[in-house]
C-alpha cells in the first residue's frame, strides 16, 4: 500500500525539465608555421639549473640506500626565462638480475605509473631531465650519453643531467655538477659515426662530449630557518655539567674534517689501473680491426689493379676489356671501428686523475697541518 501511494505521489509529480547540454567548445587549430613562434619559451636560451634543496636530500637519500653506485632517477621541474627549476624527482629501480629488454620494459612502466600519479594529485609531472650517482667523478658512460641524447632530442630545452658524486658526499662535500651534450657530438651521435675521420671533422675529444650548465641550489626560507634552529647551540638538562660546556645541538657535531683522507687513495689508484687496462683493450680491439680493414682494401686494390693490367694488355691484343666487377660484393671490408668507446674511457681517466690530485693534496695539507699541530718537528 505504501509503496503504491508513493508511485502514485511520485507520477502525480511533474517531470523534472532536463538540464541544457552546454555546446561543446570549439578551438582553431594552431598552424604548423606558427607553433614555434607562440612557443616564446623555447627560444629563450637555457642559461642556469635551479635544484630545489628537497630535490638535493631526495637524490642523496637515493644514492646512500641504492644497492651499487648506478642510482638514477628523473627530474622535474619547469624552464622559465632561461632558468631551468628542477622542483621534484623520483629514483628509477635498478634490475640487476634481469635481462636488459625485461629491465626496459619494468623501468618504462614505473615511470608511465609515476608521472600518472603526480599528475593525479597536481604535481609537477614535466620531465626535465635526470640524475646519476657517479664516484670518483667518472661519470663518461655509454648509458649517460645515450638517455641525455634521447633526452635532448624530445625534451624542449634538451633536458640536464645532474651528475652527484658520492666520494664528494662521503667527505662532507656535496657534489652536484648540470650537464648536457654539445652539438657538435649530437651532430656525430645522430649520424653513428665516430670514425677517425668523423672525429676530426667535428672537432671531437672527450673533453668536448658534454658542457657544464651553471648550477644553483635553492633552499625554503622555512627549511633553513629549522636547520639553523637544529644546529644553533641550547643548554643542557643535566645538573652536574659545568654551565661553560652545557650546550649541545640537535645535529651532533661532525669530524669530518679531521680525517686526513688518505683512505680513498687506495680505491682511486685502482679505479684509474682499471681505467688503462680497459683503455688498452679497447686501444688493442681497434688496432686488430685497423689491420684487417687494411689488409681486405690491399686485396681490393691489388684486384683492381691486376684487372686494370688485363684490360690493357687486351686492349693492346684488339680483344673486348673484361667487364667491372663489384669490388663492394667480391671484397667484404669493414666499416672503420666506432672510438666513442675510447674517448668514454679517456673521460673517466681524466676523472679519475683530477679526483686523485683534489684527494692528495687535500690529504697532504690535512696531514701538514696535523703535524705542526702536534708540535713535531720536522
Amino acid at each position: 500500500m505504501a509503496t503504491s501511494m508513493a508511485a502514485a505521489l511520485a507520477a502525480s509529480l511533474p517531470a523534472p525539465s532536463a538540464a541544457p547540454v552546454p555546446a561543446a567548445p570549439t578551438y582553431e587549430t594552431i598552424p604548423a608555421s606558427m607553433s614555434k613562434v607562440i612557443d616564446i619559451e623555447a627560444e629563450i636560451p637555457l642559461m642556469i639549473v635551479q635544484l630545489d634543496g628537497m630535490v638535493v636530500t631526495k637524490i642523496i637519500k637515493h644514492a646512500r640506500e641504492a644497492p651499487s653506485t648506478t642510482a638514477h632517477g628523473l627530474l622535474l621541474g619547469l624552464d622559465l626565462d632561461g632558468t631551468l627549476e628542477v622542483s621534484n624527482s623520483f629514483p628509477l629501480p635498478h634490475h640487476s638480475g634481469d635481462d636488459d629488454e625485461k629491465s626496459t620494459k619494468s623501468v618504462a612502466r614505473y615511470q608511465a605509473s609515476m608521472l600518472r600519479s603526480l599528475k593525479e594529485v597536481q604535481a609537477d609531472d614535466s620531465v626535465v631531465g635526470f640524475y646519476q650517482a657517479t664516484t670518483l667523478g667518472a661519470f663518461f658512460n655509454q648509458t649517460l650519453v645515450d638517455t641525455q641524447a634521447i633526452h635532448q632530442d624530445k625534451l624542449r630545452h634538451g633536458g640536464i643531467v645532474i651528475v652527484h658524486d658520492l666520494s664528494q658526499t662521503a667527505r662532507g662535500n656535496a657534489s652536484f655538477r648540470a650537464f648536457r651534450l654539445t652539438s657538435n657530438f649530437l651532430a656525430a651521435y645522430k649520424k653513428q659515426n665516430f670514425s677517425t675521420t668523423s672525429l676530426i671533422q667535428h672537432r671531437l675529444t672527450f673533453s668536448s662530449i658534454l658542457e657544464e650548465v651553471p648550477l644553483k641550489i635553492r633552499t625554503n626560507p622555512l627549511l633553513s630557518s629549522f636547520i639553523g634552529t637544529m644546529t644553533e647551540p641550547s643548554l643542557s638538562s643535566g645538573l652536574d655539567i659545568a654551565p661553560a660546556t652545557a650546550t649541545n645541538s640537535t645535529i651532533p657535531a661532525s669530524f669530518a674534517a679531521l680525517d686526513l683522507g688518505t683512505s680513498g687513495l687506495t680505491r682511486n689508484l685502482e679505479q684509474i689501473v682499471d681505467a688503462v687496462d680497459n683503455y688498452r683493450t679497447e686501444e688493442g680491439n681497434l688496432a686488430y680491426l685497423s689491420r684487417q680493414i687494411a689488409r681486405e682494401r690491399g686485396r681490393a686494390d691489388n684486384y683492381v689493379a691486376k684487372r686494370k693490367e688485363e684490360n690493357q694488355a687486351r686492349v693492346a691484343q684488339g680483344l673486348a676489356p673484361l667487364p667491372e666487377e663489384d669490388i663492394a660484393r667480391l671484397f667484404k671490408i669493414p666499416a672503420e671501428p666506432s672510438r666513442l668507446e675510447s674517448m668514454l674511457l679517456l673521460g673517466q681517466i681524466d676523472a679519475f686523475g683530477k679526483s686523485l690530485g683534489g684527494m692528495a693534496s687535500t690529504g697532504l695539507v690535512k696531514m701538514y697541518g696535523a703535524k705542526a699541530g702536534s708540535g713535531t718537528s720536522t
